[in-house]
């Protein structure tokens, strides 16, 4: 098991920034690709971001793609999504993810999911 708690949700501004955390604990020894998903209310949760176990390879949806950053340390078990250029229509709620072994866009491939940190983008 993997328990995954984000953190660093909040309101700002259009235009702002802001750092998403997602701390894993439990069976981090094993090699997890980790997400990040968003989702508004009446809609699909859906793909943004997500990192391979060694964080050689970051694979982004369009709508974020040049103002989000996906990393993570290991050291410290977290992954983090740096969001700039923040647009009202990126206001949601950002899940983190994980999978064993390899990457995917895909909501219903991961396993493990964080309760959900809320980002709201003023206009």
């Amino acid at each position: 098991q993997v328990r995954l708690v984000e953190s660093g949700g909040g309101l700002v501004q259009a235009g702002g920034s802001l750092r998403l955390s997602c701390a894993a604990s439990g069976r981090t020894s094993s090699n997890y690709c980790m997400g990040w998903f968003r989702q508004v209310p009446g809609k699909e949760r859906e793909f943004v971001a997500q990192i391979s176990w060694s964080g050689g390879s970051t694979y982004y949806a369009n709508s974020v793609k040049g103002r989000f950053t996906i990393s993570r340390d290991n050291a410290k078990n977290t992954v983090y999504l740096h969001m700039s250029s923040l647009k009202p229509e990126d206001t949601a709620v950002f899940y983190c993810a994980a999978r064993s072994g390899y990457c995917s866009w895909k909501t219903d491939d991961y396993a493990y999911w964080g309760q959900g940190t809320q980002v709201t983008v003023s206009s």
